[in-house]
């Protein structure tokens, strides 16, 4: 331990899994916060803190079971030709998972905001409900982020220690981010047609046919930054005298 404190590749292993890990947190950040705009305030926080907290555990188990882990990339199904492996399986599900959820909200707003009057469910069945879909994407964003990662760092602390480091980030964002996904229509469907995005590079990656992230990062942040705009724009013209 002591030599994993002086060593600089060891800082250097850190400083750049942690980066790796924070980056493809992302995609379960934007989850939470859409996923928890449908329940109240008081359960809303509640289900992040549990949601951010399984994704914690989930990510240090996988990562303590690295040998099952590994045996997961190993081909159980080919179809005509094609070789899936219970990675594969895992995210394709995860990816279709992601894209009819996102579906739905997205009706769900256009179709059934004005019936609705667009407030959250309350009740102990909705909130639930949200710990369920949280677990089943915790499963699989953990699974394709440890994997991505394992190759990075040599050391079960150092890869420990990222993502202890990577989650707190996480939670800590996660609160602001959902706040203003709430407060905002328009930027919660932006995250939901990112969901959809990342849904399908999902299933992409469970057919073997791999959509390099930071196209996707990109097309998030350049639309989130224009979306950004859009919002101060609406606010300075609400200031603005008539």
């Amino acid at each position: 331990m002591i030599a994993l404190l002086t060593s600089a590749e060891a800082w250097a292993a850190l400083l750049t899994l942690t980066a790796l890990e924070i980056v493809l947190g992302i995609d379960n950040v934007i989850f939470l916060s859409v996923i928890v705009s449908r329940i109240p305030q008081p359960q809303a926080r509640r289900a992040r803190q549990i949601g951010l907290a399984l994704a914690l555990l989930f990510r240090i188990l996988l990562l303590s079971l690295l040998v099952w882990l590994i045996g997961l990339t190993q081909a159980v199904l080919t179809v005509k030709g094609m070789a899936f492996s219970w990675r594969d399986i895992i995210l394709i599900g995860g990816g279709l998972f992601l894209i009819a959820k996102a579906t739905h909200e997205i009706h769900a707003e256009v179709e059934a905001r004005d019936e609705e009057g667009g407030e959250p469910t309350s009740g102990a069945g909705a909130f639930l409900w949200v710990i369920a879909q949280i677990i089943v994407i915790d499963m699989v964003f953990s699974l394709d982020s440890i994997i991505t990662a394992i190759g990075m760092a040599q050391d079960l602390m150092i890869m420990i220690a990222a993502v202890v480091i990577a989650c707190l980030i996480m939670y800590v964002s996660s609160g602001p981010i959902a706040k203003f996904v709430s407060e905002h229509p328009t930027t919660k469907m932006l995250a939901l047609a990112f969901l959809v995005l990342i849904g399908v590079a999902l299933v992409a990656d469970g057919f073997q046919f791999h959509i390099p992230r930071g196209y996707i990062y990109f097309a998030i942040t350049f639309s989130a930054a224009v979306e950004f705009f859009n919002v101060l724009a609406k606010r300075n013209r609400k200031k603005a005298p008539n």
